[in-house]
C-alpha cells in the first residue's frame, strides 16, 4: 500500500513538473508542419504524386509525441537548473524532493525513446533527425540561457523544429522542401518562440542573476529589458510583412480568416509586451505569463489557417482556452 502511494506520488509530481499549458508551444509549432503537409498534399497534382495525405491514426501519434515532447524535455530541464530552481522556484517537486530526480530522468528518458521507435518503425525514419536536434538543443538552451540572446535562439530554433518533425513525420517528401520560402518560414518561428521566452525570463531575474545565469534580461537589467519587451511585441507582425510582402517568396494566398485570427494574436502580442513593460518584477510578471504563452501558441494557429482555415479557428479557440486552464493549476508562483 505505502509503495503505491509512493508511485501516486511520483506521477502527481511528474505530471506537474511537466507543465501542461506548455504542451501547445510544441504541438501547435508541430501542426503547421503537418498542416503544411496536408495543403501540399490536397493542393496540386503534381504534389499529389509526392505528397500523400496522412492516415488519421498516424496524425493521432503524430501530435501525441509533439504535445507531450516538452513535458518530457521538462523534467531534463529541471534536473539541469535545479541550482537556479532553488532561487527561482524553491517549491518545484525536483527541488522539494517530492520528484526523485534519478527516476525522473529515467522515465523521461524511456518514453523520449519510445518516441524515437515510433518515429521510426511507424511514422518516418527521417523524422528522427528534427527529433534527436530538438533533445539535443534542449539540453544545450539550459546553458545557452546564460549567455544573453543565445538562450533565445536556442529555445526558438529548438521549437521551430517541432514544425519540421510534423511535415517529415506526416509521410514522404523530396528534396524541393528545402526552400528560401520554408527557411524563411522556420525563422519566423523561431523569432515567435525566442520572443516568448524572452518573456519567460522577467520572472527569474532576481535568481537568475545571483545563480550567475546571465540571460538577456540580467545583462541588460529591468529598465532597458522593460522597454525591449515592449518593442520586440511588434516584431512578429513587422517581420512576418516583410517576409511575405517584402520577398515574396511564400506563394499561398492569406485568406480572410487568417487576416482576422492574425489581427487578434497581433492585439495579444501587443498586450503581451506591454504587461511585462508595466509590470516586469512582482507576482503580475508570473500570472502574464499566461497571456504570453497564448499570444504566441494563437499567432502559430493563425498560420495554420493558411494551410486549413476552419482547423486554425479551432485550433486558436483551443488553445486560448485550455492555456488558461492549465495555466491555473500552476498558480504558486514558487512551484
Amino acid at each position: 500500500m505505502i509503495h503505491i502511494k509512493k508511485i501516486e506520488t511520483f506521477i502527481r509530481a511528474y505530471i506537474k513538473s511537466m507543465r501542461l499549458y506548455y504542451s501547445f508551444i510544441t504541438g501547435i509549432a508541430g501542426l503547421i508542419g503537418i498542416s503544411y503537409y496536408q495543403y501540399l498534399a490536397y493542393s496540386t497534382e503534381k504534389h499529389s504524386l509526392i505528397f500523400q495525405p496522412t492516415s488519421f491514426t498516424k496524425l493521432v501519434v503524430i501530435m501525441i509525441i509533439l504535445f507531450f515532447a516538452w513535458g518530457i524535455n521538462q523534467i531534463y530541464n529541471d534536473y539541469l537548473g535545479i541550482n537556479e530552481d532553488r532561487i527561482n522556484a524553491p517549491e518545484r517537486p525536483m527541488v522539494t524532493g517530492e520528484l526523485n530526480p534519478k527516476y525522473a530522468i529515467l522515465l523521461s528518458t524511456l518514453l523520449m525513446t519510445c518516441a524515437i521507435l515510433v518515429t521510426w518503425f511507424y511514422l518516418e525514419p527521417v523524422a528522427v533527425i528534427p527529433l534527436f536536434a530538438g533533445i539535443i538543443l534542449n539540453l544545450i538552451y539550459e546553458y545557452a540561457k546564460g549567455y544573453g540572446i543565445w538562450g533565445n535562439i536556442i529555445f526558438g530554433i529548438m521549437i521551430s523544429i517541432c514544425a519540421v518533425f510534423g511535415f517529415l513525420a506526416s509521410g514522404k517528401t523530396d528534396a524541393s522542401i528545402i526552400s528560401v520560402g520554408n527557411i524563411l518560414m522556420i525563422l519566423y518561428l523561431s523569432l515567435l518562440n525566442g520572443l516568448m521566452t524572452l518573456y519567460t525570463y522577467f520572472k527569474d531575474y532576481e535568481g537568475d542573476k545571483l545563480a550567475g545565469k546571465n540571460t538577456l534580461i540580467v545583462k541588460l537589467g529591468i529598465e532597458r529589458s522593460k522597454k525591449l519587451a515592449l518593442f520586440a511585441s511588434f516584431l512578429p507582425i513587422f517581420i512576418f510583412m516583410i517576409f511575405y510582402f517584402g520577398f515574396e517568396v511564400w506563394a499561398y494566398q492569406l485568406n480572410n480568416i487568417f487576416m482576422e485570427l492574425a489581427l487578434i494574436a497581433t492585439g495579444m502580442q501587443l498586450w503581451t509586451g506591454y504587461l511585462y513593460y508595466e509590470n516586469p518584477i512582482g507576482s503580475k510578471t508570473y500570472f502574464s505569463l499566461s497571456m504570453n504563452f497564448r499570444a504566441c501558441a494563437c499567432t502559430e494557429s493563425a498560420i495554420i489557417a493558411i494551410f486549413n482555415p476552419a482547423f486554425g479557428v479551432v485550433l486558436f479557440l483551443l488553445s486560448y482556452f485550455f492555456i488558461g486552464f492549465l495555466f491555473n493549476f500552476h498558480v504558486n508562483v514558487k512551484g
